[in-house]
C-alpha cells in the first residue's frame, strides 16, 4: 500500500479532551495497551464513525450510538466540538483531511467545516481546499478532487472488528448469503459466506487459513461450505476419515473467534481493507492461539496497517516496543492521552525484562493505578 495514515489528531471526542488532543502516530503494527476505561475503545469508536461519514451515513451512526451528548467530552456545555486531522502520507505527496462537528438540534452532529490538503513532500506551499457539504454528510463523499479521491478510497476502507459475541445465537455462528460476500462484515454476520468467497476465488489463502485452524484445533480437517438456498452455514468436517459433517454450534467460543480472527488477517490483499482495526482480539484463546494471532497480525501488516487494542501480556511481548503506544486516563483532566514507547529509552530496562513485565511494574504505565 503506498499511501499509509502516518498520523491522526482527535480532540472533544467521547473521553479524549478538547484542550488536550490525542495524537496518534500510525505504523504498520499498531498495538494500543491500557487498563480498562482508558480509552482504547474509544479510539476505535472515531475509526467506526469514520467509516461511516465516508459512507455518507454519519446521522445514522450518531442516531443509532447515542446523541450528540454521547460523543462530545462531558457534553456540548464543556465540549463544543470535535475536531480530528488525518494526516495520510505517500512516496511523493502528504494528503491532510481535517473536520469540525458540531453540536445542533435532535441531537446531531453536522459538519461545520471540512478541509483537505495537499504538498508534495520537500515542498513548503500545501494547496487548502474547503470542502462544501450540507453539514448533515461529509462533502468528501462526493468530492471529485484528486486529493479528496485519495482520501476517500483509503478512509473509506479503514474497518473495525469485533468478534466478542461467539453465542449460540450470535453472529459468528449464523448462515449467510452467498451474494454480497466479497468481503468480511465487522461483527463476522457472513463469515461462511465470505469462506466460502475466498475458497471459490482465493484457494491459497484459503486454504492457509484453514492449516492456521488446524493449529490451534488439531482435529479440525475442513470447513464443509455448501449453499442452501443461497445461504451457506459455517460447516465442517473433523481430520478423521469419517464423513459426519458438523455444525458451527460444535466450535468452541474461542475456535470460532480464532476462525474469524485468521479469516480477518489472513484474507488475500486484494479484499482485504487498507486499515484494520480489531479490539481485544486476544478473548477467549488459548496461550499457544494467541502466538498464531500475533503471526497473523504481522502477516496482515505486509498489505494493511494494522490497529490492534489490547490487555493481553502475551500477545504485546510478540512486538518490538516501537509498535505499542499505551493509552492512559489522564487523573487531573479525566481524559485520554497516549504515548508512544521508544526502544532507545528503554533499552537499559529491556536487557533484563520483557515489555509486559515492564507494563505490570508500571514502568511504561497502561495499568488501572
Amino acid at each position: 500500500m503506498s499511501t499509509k495514515i502516518d498520523s491522526i489528531e482527535i480532540a472533544g471526542f467521547k473521553s479524549i479532551a478538547k484542550d488536550r488532543p490525542l495524537h496518534l502516530t500510525l505504523g504498520d503494527v499498531n498495538i494500543l495497551l491500557g487498563p480498562n476505561g482508558a480509552g482504547k475503545s474509544n479510539i476505535i469508536s472515531f475509526f467506526r464513525m469514520l467509516n461511516f461519514m465516508m459512507s455518507g451515513t454519519l446521522q445514522n451512526f450518531i442516531a443509532t450510538n447515542g446523541t450528540n451528548q454521547a460523543f462530545l467530552h462531558f457534553g456540548a456545555k464543556v465540549t463544543p466540538s470535535i475536531d480530528a486531522t488525518i494526516r495520510l502520507r505517500g512516496s511523493k505527496d502528504i494528503d491532510v483531511y481535517s473536520f469540525m462537528l458540531t453540536p445542533a438540534a435532535g441531537g446531531r452532529l453536522i459538519l461545520n467545516k471540512e478541509e483537505i490538503v495537499w504538498q508534495r513532500q520537500g515542498e513548503n506551499k500545501p494547496i487548502k481546499k474547503e470542502l462544501v457539504s450540507n453539514f448533515l454528510e461529509s462533502g468528501l463523499v462526493n468530492s471529485n478532487d484528486s486529493t479528496g479521491v485519495v482520501l476517500r478510497t483509503i478512509l473509506s476502507r479503514c474497518k473495525a472488528f469485533q468478534f466478542h459475541d461467539s453465542s449460540m445465537g450470535g453472529p459468528l455462528r449464523q448462515a449467510s448469503l452467498v451474494a454480497g460476500a466479497q468481503y468480511l462484515q465487522s461483527e463476522g454476520n457472513n463469515l461462511g459466506a465470505f469462506l466460502y468467497f475466498l475458497k471459490n476465488n482465493y484457494e491459497q489463502a484459503y486454504r492457509r487459513i484453514v492449516s492456521y485452524v488446524k493449529m490451534v484445533m488439531p482435529q479440525f480437517g475442513d470447513f464443509y461450505l455448501e449453499p442452501v438456498n443461497n445461504y451457506v452455514s459455517l460447516n465442517w468436517t473433523d481430520s478423521s476419515a469419517n464423513d459426519y459433517v458438523f455444525t458451527s454450534d460444535q466450535f468452541s467460543d474461542g475456535t470460532i473467534r480464532f476462525i474469524a480472527l485468521a479469516t480477518l488477517l489472513l484474507q488475500p490483499a486484494k479484499t482485504m481493507p487498507s486499515v484494520i482495526i480489531v479490539d481485544e482480539p486476544e478473548l477467549g484463546l488459548h496461550p499457544f492461539a494467541i502466538d498464531q494471532l500475533a503471526e497473523m497480525i504481522k502477516d496482515a501488516s505486509l498489505h494493511s496497517q494494522v490497529i490492534i487494542a489490547t490487555q493481553s501480556p502475551m500477545l504485546i511481548d510478540s512486538f518490538e516496543p516501537g509498535d505499542i503506544t499505551v493509552i492512559d486516563q489522564d487523573r487531573n483532566t479525566n481524559s485520554t492521552v497516549a504515548h508512544r514507547l521508544d526502544a532507545e529509552q528503554l533499552k537499559h530496562w529491556l536487557e533484563d525484562y520483557t515489555v509486559s513485565e515492564l507494563w505490570v511494574k508500571n514502568v511504561i504505565g497502561g495499568l488501572p493505578l
